[in-house]
C-alpha cells in the first residue's frame, strides 16, 4: 500500500517508518495521522515484525502539529476531533505490542516530541533539539506531553519545559534521562537498527509481556502491579519459547525462538 506522508520498509523483522513531509518539517496533518494509524495496525497484525523504528530526516524528525491545519479548527468540536486523533495515534504507538525505537535528529518539537515520549527507546543524533513550545501560542500539549514527560524525567524539570516552552539540546536531554543514548548523526540509523536487531532476537511473547508490564503496571499501585507481573510470568511458562530458552541455556547453544 502506497503512503503519501510516510515511507515504510520491512527488513529482518524490523518495521522502519520514516515521516516524510520535509517541506512542512514533518508536521502532523490529518493525512499523516490517518496513514500512521493505518500503518501501525498493519504492523500490529504482522507476526513477522518484531520491532519498530520511527524516524524522520536529518534536519527534522517532526516539528509538531501542522499549525495551518489546526487554525482551521474554529469550533470546540473541531478542536476535539483533531486533538483526539493526534492523541489516539500516539497512544496506539505506546501500547503497540512491539517495542518502538525513536531515532531522532534535528527538530523534535511539540507533537514530534510527544511521539518520542510514547516510544519505548529514544536514540538521538547530536544535532537533535527537544521542546514543547505550545505555551508560546496560547495552548498546551494535548497528546501526552503533560503526562508522559514528568513520568520520564520527573515533575520539576517537566514543569520548567512546559511552562517556559524552552528548547534543550541532545546532551541535556541525555543528562536528564529523556534519552537512552546520543550518537553522531551519521551513526543514528545504524545505532537504532543494531538495537532493533538485538531485541528482534529475543522471544517475542516475553518482549510483549515485558512491555505490557511496564506500561500497565505504572497505572496500578505497587501491590496490583506485582500481582500483574506474577500472572505474566506464569503465562510465559506455558510458552514453547520459555522451554526452548531454558533448554538452550542448559545445552549451551543459541535458542531458536518461534514466538509461541
Amino acid at each position: 500500500m502506497p503512503y503519501n506522508t510516510v515511507n515504510y520498509v520491512e527488513d529482518e523483522g524490523i518495521a522502519l517508518i520514516t515521516l516524510n513531509r520535509p517541506e512542512a518539517m514533518n508536521t502532523l496533518n490529518n493525512e499523516m495521522l490517518d496513514e500512521l494509524e493505518s500503518l501501525l495496525k498493519r504492523i500490529e497484525e504482522n507476526d513477522k515484525l518484531k520491532v519498530v523504528i520511527i524516524t524522520g530526516q536529518e534536519k527534522c524528525f517532526c516539528a509538531g502539529a501542522d499549525v495551518r491545519e489546526v487554525r482551521k479548527c474554529t469550533t470546540l468540536l473541531e478542536v476535539h476531533y483533531f486533538a483526539s486523533k493526534v492523541q489516539r495515534v500516539i497512544n496506539f504507538l505506546e501500547i503497540l505490542p512491539k517495542p518502538v525505537i525513536a531515532a531522532l535528529s534535528g527538530v523534535v518539537l511539540g507533537g514530534g516530541f510527544e511521539i518520542s515520549l510514547a516510544s519505548d527507546i529514544r536514540i538521538a543524533a547530536d544535532n537533535a533539539i527537544f521542546g514543547l513550545p505550545e505555551i508560546n501560542i496560547g495552548i498546551i500539549p494535548g497528546a501526552g506531553g503533560t503526562q508522559r514527560l514528568p513520568r520520564i524525567i520527573g515533575l520539576t524539570k517537566a514543569k520548567e519545559l512546559l511552562f517556559t516552552g524552552g528548547i534543550i539540546k541532545a546532551d541535556e536531554a541525555l543528562r536528564i534521562g529523556l534519552l537512552n543514548k546520543v550518537v553522531p548523526l551519521k551513526d543514528l540509523l545504524n545505532e537504532a537498527k543494531n538495537m532493533a536487531l538485538m531485541i528482534a532476537e529475543k522471544p517475542p511473547v516475553a518482549v510483549k509481556m515485558a512491555k505490557m508490564c511496564l506500561i500497565n503496571g505504572l497505572q496500578m499501585n505497587l501491590s496490583q502491579a506485582l500481582n500483574y507481573e506474577l500472572r505474566c510470568v506464569e503465562f510465559l511458562f506455558s510458552t514453547e519459547d520459555q522451554k526452548e530458552g531454558m533448554n538452550a541455556f542448559i545445552e549451551k547453544r543459541k535458542p531458536q525462538f518461534k514466538g509461541r
